[in-house]
């Protein structure tokens, strides 16, 4: 007995006894009984390109020729298509005796495998099997199920399609239930005119709308043409604002320079000023000879001058402040340019001299003018107060006096030709003190500048001081 297979679980099946003996009658009624599947139309190509393929694929398919390879089935006795089986219908079928019919049939299908069975004849039993299989292919070729199938496919098969049954059962349900409705909602006379008066009115309302988007477009293409004339006046303008920020930049960086250089010239400016009223304020006289007063002595650059019965002062001391006081006197008297007349002053120190130039005496060979030499110091050795021994030392000091008052009167000369150039200035200057040296008396401010006599220290002393000032009395 042949053995086949489900083409859908490959179970083994056996085919039932009805089907092992059929007659080309039972096959060709088994074969119209089963539904014919008409081929479905394919769809319209959706595009161009696939309306070309379409058209390409049904020329080369009209002009195809015989395969590359070609299946050959062998029988005994002769050779046949491979593509076509073949059925001999002996004399006891309706066919005349002699004559047989071809049934064309596909090929195998696969899955459908026939095993001769030993015990049964081996050309009828594989005309059976062939008969049963080209039963089968044109069944399967036929419907959408493949065959031959089990019972328990067949129940899986039968439930899918009354599943299917069902859906299309509710769908047609559906479609008679929207043809009813369809139906029943046909519109009356009045309805149809009223839909037509607002069909009317639709349409008139649309034009109306499209009057008015019209206008609209216009309106927006104005629009759009004075947008475009704003955002190149914008451009301008942005382009105008760079250039404004870029020279408001340029300025700030020049004005910042400006005002750095400004207060550096600033800075410059208050120190310079400083430095010139600390210059206008520094005096270098008043450094190098510092006058002042210690008590009732005057003093220059810290040593006195004058002498006390109750504060007695070394010579030397004396000696030094008066070489400090001629010192001085000769550098007034060259900053001026005033020349002393009569005098030379020789500023030594502590042994400084005083020559009293003698117009008639001869000049020697080395130039210089033969005159009295007044020692403008003192060896202590003398007691203090005899007066009879300082007449030399008292001609020095006169001799100093008389020079100190021409260079006053210089002074005074120069201040007077300055005010009368300067009629707006103040008037000119004059000395502080009067002097007077006439009859070998010096005095300054009605003090005696002489030592010579007995009690004259005090007023010695007090000559150092310049005596009461003729303004105030002082």
């Amino acid at each position: 007995m042949a053995t086949l297979h489900c083409q859908k679980c490959r179970t083994p099946l056996r085919v039932d006894s009805s089907l092992q003996d059929l007659n080309p009658a039972s096959f060709k009624i088994l074969a119209d009984a089963a539904p014919s599947l008409e081929p479905k139309s394919p769809d319209a190509p959706r595009s161009a390109a696939a309306k070309e393929r379409r058209q390409h694929y049904d020329d080369v398919s009209q002009n195809a020729g015989p395969p590359m390879h070609k299946r050959s089935v062998g029988r005994a006795g002769g050779k046949l298509n491979p593509e076509m089986s073949y059925i001999n219908i002996t004399d006891s079928l309706m066919a005349p005796e002699g004559s047989a019919e071809m049934i064309q049939a596909p090929s195998k299908r696969r899955g459908a495998s026939v095993k001769p069975d030993p015990a049964d004849g081996g050309e009828a039993l594989s005309q059976q099997m062939e008969t049963v299989t080209k039963l089968f292919e044109i069944l399967s070729a036929r419907s959408d199920i493949d065959h031959p199938i089990c019972s328990e496919c067949t129940d899986l098969v039968l439930d899918g399609l009354q599943k299917r049954q069902a859906s299309v059962i509710r769908e047609r349900d559906a479609y008679v239930t929207f043809l009813k409705q369809a139906q029943q909602n046909i519109p009356t006379d009045e309805e149809k005119a009223d839909t037509t008066r607002a069909l009317e009115d639709a349409r008139r309302r649309e034009k109306e709308a499209l009057a008015e988007l019209v206008a609209l477009e216009a309106e927006k293409r104005r629009m759009e043409d004075e947008i475009a004339a704003l955002d190149a006046e914008a451009e301008e303008l942005d382009e105008e604002e760079d250039g404004f920020w870029r020279a408001r930049n340029a300025f700030t960086a020049e004005l910042t320079a400006a005002q750095e250089e400004r207060d550096g010239l600033q800075t410059q400016l208050a120190h310079d000023t400083k430095l010139l009223e600390s210059l206008q304020r520094t005096n270098v006289y008043n450094d190098t000879f510092c006058i002042g007063h210690d008590g009732v002595f005057g003093t220059i650059n810290g040593l006195r001058l004058g002498r006390l019965n109750d504060h007695p002062v070394d010579w030397p001391e004396i000696n030094a402040a008066l070489g400090q006081a001629l010192l001085l006197l000769v550098v007034v008297a060259e900053k001026l340019g005033c020349t002393i007349k009569g005098y030379k002053l020789l500023p030594v120190g502590s042994t400084s001299r005083i020559v009293v130039e003698d117009p008639d005496a001869a000049v020697t060979g080395t130039g210089k003018t033969i005159g009295t030499v007044l020692d403008l110091f003192s060896s202590g050795n003398m007691i203090f107060g005899l007066g009879v021994f300082y007449d030399s030392f008292d001609g020095a000091m006169i001799a100093f006096l008389e020079c100190l008052r021409q260079v006053g009167q210089h002074v005074e000369r120069s201040s007077a030709s300055q005010v009368r150039g300067h009629p707006s200035s103040p008037a000119g200057l004059k000395m502080p003190y009067e002097i007077k040296t006439a009859s070998n008396m010096g005095k300054i401010g009605g003090a005696k500048i002489i030592l010579s006599g007995v009690g004259r220290e005090e007023q010695w002393t007090k000559a150092f001081l310049a005596g009461p000032c003729q303004s105030c009395g002082d």
